[in-house]
């Protein structure tokens, strides 16, 4: 059993940035690929990003590519998102997905554990 714990949610301002963490117990750190998720009320579970175990090219929703930024720490047991330029429309509790399907970056059927999620509200 893998869990996954999320941190560094908040309120910005429209411009601003955050960076969440996620920290993962439980499994081999390094044989879980990673995904971030949000979910806006009223609205489905949408991709953000994801990293799978060789930390090889992440892969982004076109929604975010070019102001967010995937990253994976083995040694530190985590993930993070760097969130720049943030909108409105990022509004939304971003939640940390893991996998031991090697290489799997999809849709959140893929993905086997999650946390509870953060919560991101970007004023305007």
């Amino acid at each position: 059993q893998v869990q996954l714990v999320e941190s560094g949610g908040g309120l910005v301002q429209t411009g601003g940035s955050l960076r969440l963490s996620c920290a993962a117990s439980g499994l081999t750190f390094s044989l879980l690929s990673m995904g971030w998720f949000r979910q806006a009320p009223g609205k489905e579970r949408e991709f953000v990003a994801g990293v799978a175990q060789s930390g090889g090219i992440p892969n982004y929703a076109d929604s975010v590519k070019g102001r967010f930024t995937v990253s994976r720490d083995n040694a530190k047991k985590s993930v993070y998102l760097q969130m720049n330029s943030l909108k409105p429309e990022d509004t939304a509790v971003y939640l940390c997905a893991a996998t031991p399907r090697w290489g799997y970056i999809g849709d959140s059927r893929g993905y086997d554990f999650w946390g509870q999620g953060t919560q991101v509200t970007v004023s305007s």
